[in-house]
């Protein structure tokens, strides 16, 4: 499975492979992601990402009314189309994880969730939900759906027998992660919220997603602008030191404006 590939689920891995070693270089601030240095033959100079735990928050979102009528994160299209090119994600993806994170700093402002963190998860687990020719519509919906492998105790994955007899993961035997932030069926029921004002819960859909995504880690972390609570959110999302770090390297690049490598 490459970097890109869809990650299983919220409560994923069983094993937390070279977590230790992973965490602590990362609280160090050991794990060096770009350079300073021009590339061999250019005088152009690389984005220095920055280091250590947890990420920046990158790009403010200016002012925007969460309870608007429709679908709120279109206040956020100029602010995510000045930013979709640099940091190559769609210009809804990017509007959802906007939006999510000025929700939770309007109505739980001690937990400090920057967008760019959601636009880690985003892009490990699904590409921004773009994972295997799927699509992201201007409403924020995904299709085709998105699913993860079955829940099966198999290698590094988590057994989870069946939880909602196949009615939204599609597998009446072990659960599978669903949609582009890849939410087990039992987390979504528990979390899962109507971002985009169309009276639907949805896995599939990016706002929805994004929105639930946030409040899990808020809830899971607390205040997010420290190690400590960054990195015990994530662990919650996904108990592998190594997706810590991929998620980390990923929202860094994002928070100075560029493509992870």
């Amino acid at each position: 499975m490459d970097d890109g590939d869809v990650h299983p689920n919220p409560a994923k891995s069983s094993r937390p492979r070279r977590f230790v070693r992973a965490v602590a270089a990362l609280a160090a601030g050991t794990i060096l992601v770009g350079a300073g240095a021009a590339a061999c033959g250019s005088d152009e100079q690389k984005v220095v990402i920055p280091e250590g735990i947890p990420p920046g928050v990158g790009a403010p979102t200016p002012p925007i009314d969460i309870n608007a009528p429709g679908r709120s994160a279109d206040q956020l299209a100029d602010w995510a189309a000045g930013l979709s090119g640099d940091v190559g994600i769609g210009t809804t993806a990017l509007g959802a994880y906007g939006y999510a994170a000025a929700v939770m700093t309007e109505t739980l402002p001690g937990c400090g969730i920057g967008w760019t963190t959601l636009a880690g998860i985003g892009s490990v687990e699904s590409r921004h939900g773009t994972y295997d020719g799927s699509k992201v519509s201007m409403l924020g919906q995904v299709a085709p759906a998105i699913r993860g492998i079955p829940l099966d105790g198999g290698p590094g994955v988590a057994e989870i027998a069946d939880t909602d007899g196949g009615m939204m993961d599609g597998d009446p035997v072990h659960d599978r992660a669903m949609g582009p932030m890849q939410f087990i069926p039992e987390t979504w029921l528990k979390w899962g919220v109507d971002a985009n004002g169309d009276g639907r819960i949805d896995p599939d859909n990016i706002d929805d997603a994004a929105l639930t995504a946030a409040r899990y880690l808020c809830a899971r972390g607390g205040d997010l602008t420290t190690a400590a609570g960054w990195q015990q959110a994530l662990m919650a999302y996904n108990l592998s030191g190594d997706y810590l770090a991929l998620v980390r390297d990923r929202a860094s690049a994002y928070s100075v404006g560029t493509r992870p490598d």
